[in-house]
């Protein structure tokens, strides 16, 4: 592929690749052969119900099930090459940006697609917010040496020059919006009643005006955080210049296109809601709140917007926890963090509740990080543990303290809508 890059480019460096795709003919719809992110499909019936879907859905490169974490990056790997082989899935002609286009009835997002030069944290150009865990990083890792393929993008914001998304765009913007006017490549709708469109960008005019624009801006990475260090890993174990040098991302302008910002629940897998409650003590204000489910949820957002709150769930009831101890929050969250990182919901969860109060540790084998609301709280009533749920942060807490090299507990958000992962795939030989 095309690695030459902008030489003296201080902001984000986007170049066209061969985007490799499924070809219509040879599934049985594209709707059929798509995912969502990794780490959003719930295991095992979400897994299940992917595959049975189609015989070439995604998950089977994405997520493969094997005995051995060598044989299941192996299987995924020979699938992906069958599948290559086969004609199921083939490159694009020529490299390409594409403009990418989520809509549902209630948001419209727009982006581009493409390969985005790799940067550390140190050099401002693209922000984290969260931690990562290390076994999810070489998970992947293993996942990505196996195939040599970037199978899914980064979800990632910048903001463009116009403050409110209601001037007339310019630059990377512009493109996007005059691009959404012609023939998509592909046009699907997927189960969760998104509608999907994909274009082709090829004019090297409308490619320079994109990536000009680009290269005065930094990027939030929205969604993504372990698939960013996953790639930074690979970066450097490959020596430069190499197509390991950049990863697969989509970029949306959320000066016009603003993302939904959802919470990430946990599940604590070994404590019933009972001893939950009793730990607490009096370090907690603790209300029983009436259900449904959206009914409890607003009674959270109303005190979440005056302090720290969180929602238990599992035992056929809602209990509202706020009002935390100034003392206890004093003697279990550190000080060497600014006012916003401390007083965050998820700060105070991790810090001062799992590690203190319950004293859990952050393993797969206690903690569930679930992104569906409904699923987390079924699951705690089915399983017997406990179901906290979370209040969103605002976008422009996660981005102030990105700026400010300030990481927020992992897990902290889930930005969205979420590119479907199997409409463009990156292989890393073309």
């Amino acid at each position: 592929m095309n690695t030459a890059g902008h030489k003296d480019v201080t902001g984000l460096d986007l170049i066209p690749f061969r985007g490799v795709r499924y070809v219509p003919e040879r599934v049985g719809s594209l709707a059929a052969v798509t995912s969502p992110p990794y780490d959003v499909v719930v295991r095992p019936d979400g897994l299940l119900h992917l595959e049975s879907a189609d015989p070439h859905n995604i998950v089977r490169l994405i997520l493969p099930q094997a005995t051995t974490p060598e044989a299941r990056n192996q299987q995924a790997a020979d699938t992906l090459h069958t599948w290559l082989a086969e004609g199921v899935l083939a490159p694009d002609a020529e490299p390409s940006l594409y403009v990418y286009e989520q809509r549902d009835s209630e948001i419209l997002q727009r982006g581009v697609i493409g390969a985005l030069r790799l940067s550390e944290a140190a050099d401002g150009v693209v922000l984290p917010h969260e931690g990562v865990m290390p076994h999810v990083v070489e998970d992947r890792a293993a996942l990505m040496r196996a195939t040599s393929a970037n199978l899914e993008p980064l979800l990632l914001t910048y903001r463009s020059d116009d403050p409110d998304g209601e001037t007339e765009p310019d630059g990377a913007t512009a493109v996007v919006e005059r691009t959404a006017r012609r023939e998509p490549l592909l046009s699907t709708t997927t189960e969760d009643g998104f509608h999907h469109r994909l274009w082709a960008v090829t004019d090297p005019a409308e490619i320079a005006e994109i990536q000009s624009d680009l290269a005065h801006h930094q990027a939030l990475i929205a969604d993504g955080h372990h698939r960013w260090a996953t790639n930074l890993r690979l970066r450097a174990e490959h020596p430069s210049p190499s197509a390991w040098d950049y990863g697969l991302v989509l970029l949306v302008d959320t000066a016009r296109y603003p993302l939904r910002v959802r919470a990430i629940h946990r599940y604590l897998h070994r404590l019933p809601v009972s001893d939950a409650l009793a730990a607490l003590g009096d370090s907690f204000r603790i209300r029983t709140v009436e259900g449904p489910l959206d009914h409890a949820l607003e009674a959270l957002a109303e005190t979440a917007a005056k302090g720290n709150a969180f929602l238990l769930a599992g035992d056929g009831a809602f209990h509202l926890i706020d009002d935390p101890s100034p003392e206890l929050l004093a003697r279990t969250i550190p000080n060497d963090h600014p006012v916003a990182w401390r007083t965050l919901d998820a700060t105070v969860l991790h810090s001062t509740l799992l590690d203190h109060v319950w004293q859990i540790p952050d393993t797969p084998d206690h903690i569930a990080y679930i992104h569906d609301t409904a699923a987390t709280v079924e699951k705690a009533e089915r399983d017997g543990g406990t179901a906290i749920l979370m209040h969103p942060v605002r976008e422009e807490v996660v981005r102030d303290l990105a700026r400010q090299g300030v990481t927020m507990p992992r897990k902290s958000t889930s930005f969205g809508p979420k590119p479907a992962t199997g409409l463009v795939l990156r292989d890393l030989t073309f």
